[in-house]
């Protein structure tokens, strides 16, 4: 990948993160990048060239929106890892079909086929509502109390 497309997508995203007040969720799809390495060796391949040869490329080019290709990026890796359904939670709580326009305030998650596999977080929006908050904490990080409000 060429090092300036690459430090242009940078520049496009960052601009974009700092504008809106999104959160930054590269550190947490790298993470996750290298869990999937190892579960699933050839969805590790399918997510890293779409990372090289559509994502930072169409940031770079201005031909794709960037929170929105970052978070279908996202979608990307939860989809390889497990066979499952993407899903949006509105502020309200209340869940609905996943769609690659929706607006960036809404909790994002893959939700596995089986039984056995666990919820993945796609995104979270930039200041999540206490549904929000409670449908994560629930069904990602698997509490059954909400953390104290402050």
């Amino acid at each position: 990948m060429d090092d300036a497309i690459k430090a242009e997508a940078d520049r496009v995203f960052s601009e974009a993160l700092e504008k809106t007040g999104a959160r930054d969720p590269r550190d947490f799809y790298r993470k996750s990048l290298r869990g999937l390495r190892q579960v699933n060796p050839d969805g590790y391949k399918k997510a890293v060239a779409h990372y090289q040869e559509v994502l930072v490329p169409s940031i770079a080019n201005g031909e794709a929106e960037p929170l929105r290709a970052w978070r279908e990026y996202g979608r990307l890796i939860a989809e390889v890892t497990v066979n499952g359904r993407t899903v949006s939670i509105d502020e309200t709580g209340r869940s609905r079909p996943y769609e690659e326009d929706a607006p960036m305030d809404l909790l994002v998650l893959h939700l596995p086929d089986t039984k056995s596999g666990r919820v993945i977080l796609v995104s979270l929006p930039p200041a999540p509502s206490q549904a929000q908050r409670a449908t994560y904490e629930l069904l990602v990080a698997g509490k059954h109390r909400l953390p104290e409000s402050s």
